[in-house]
């Protein structure tokens, strides 16, 4: 494998750079398999699942997240 530094990386164009992180995540979502999740991690993922499933309208939609990041009114004191 060939090196290639953090120096490197920041002589590229930004365009390259978000080029090769979107390799990067391309070949890491190849192998799936390959990402270790721990055990805390999958209960977790499951638990909310199963919540999902037996009720998918609690929660809110893309649109409502949006306009909420968007005004401010989700920020914290």
């Amino acid at each position: 494998m060939s090196t290639i530094s953090i120096a490197d990386i920041l002589e590229l164009p930004v365009q390259e750079r978000i080029r090769l992180v979107e390799l990067i995540c391309d070949s890491i979502a190849a192998l799936p398999e390959a990402v270790e999740i721990s055990p805390a991690l999958k209960a977790e993922l499951e638990t909310r699942l199963a919540e999902f499933e037996a009720n998918p309208e609690a929660g809110y939609s893309w649109d409502q997240v949006k306009s909420h990041l968007n005004d401010g009114s989700w920020r914290t004191v």
